[in-house]
């Protein structure tokens, strides 16, 4: 299976474990701040990305939607209001992320359509042409096998299914690119350090945006994966990239 850059990028470099067991440790470890400190890093424009991925699905009208790599279940929660299908289904490597996550969904009183479990997107359990949409906001990054990870993604979608992935990449404009490297290589680390006392998580965060391979290299690969007509939108001067791709 072709590795990629970021595949290799692991939240802690002295430790034996494998990078999806890393990622799961770290999420669990950061899960009490994750949501807090997405609305700080960002100045809340995350959810404005959200959204406008989310608003790719709409014509489609989905009736049962896939999250991977659903963490604390931001899209799931916000897919159920603005598009409200009959069943959606959040996967995710972190039992402390999924927790905090059926809180909210408990809370909201929408366990009927929103269910979390455990799960690995590389190899997910689920029958082929399952879902009518699949989303990953944030998450393809930390996939240890990433072809693998978009090829399950595939194999689960129905036939005219879509998948819609929310990913940070790097600006280019002049300015701004040098801000936003700034930002990420030193306050990016710093602040999650001061409000998660993990400095090691939002290096890595750092670290996997640098490595990973977005644009026209992400589409390519969505293509080897076999998904139909992927096609990119560029958000907030390329800080976010929504990739879109059909079975």
């Amino acid at each position: 299976m072709e590795k990629f850059a970021h595949d290799t990028v692991m939240p802690y470099e002295s430790s034996p474990l494998e990078k999806k067991e890393q990622v799961a440790g770290m999420f669990n470890d950061i899960a009490h701040r994750y949501d807090f400190l997405n609305r700080l890093l960002s100045g809340g424009i995350d959810v404005y990305w959200r959204k406008i991925a989310l608003t790719q699905l709409k014509q489609l009208q989905p009736q049962k939607i896939l999250d991977v790599a659903t963490g604390t279940a931001e899209v799931a929660i916000m897919a159920n209001k603005m598009l409200a299908p009959k069943q959606i289904i959040g996967v995710d490597i972190s039992e402390g992320m999924l927790a905090l996550g059926r809180e909210k969904i408990s809370k909201l009183g929408i366990s009927d359509v929103i269910t979390l479990e455990t799960g690995d997107s590389e190899q997910l359990r689920f029958t082929d042409d399952e879902f009518d949409a699949i989303t990953v906001a944030f998450g393809v990054r930390n996939f240890q096998r990433l072809l693998q990870g978009l090829q399950e993604m595939r194999r689960v979608l129905k036939p005219g299914g879509k998948l819609v992935v929310l990913e940070f990449s790097k600006p280019s404009g002049w300015g701004i690119k040098q801000s936003y490297q700034l930002y990420m290589r030193y306050a990016t680390p710093l602040v999650g350090k001061w409000f998660s006392k993990n400095r090691n998580a939002y290096e890595y965060l750092n670290n996997s945006v640098q490595a990973f391979p977005e644009g026209e290299k992400f589409l390519q690969i969505m293509r080897e994966a076999g998904f139909s007509n992927p096609h990119l939108k560029k958000l907030s001067f390329g800080i976010c990239t929504i990739y879109c791709g059909s079975k």
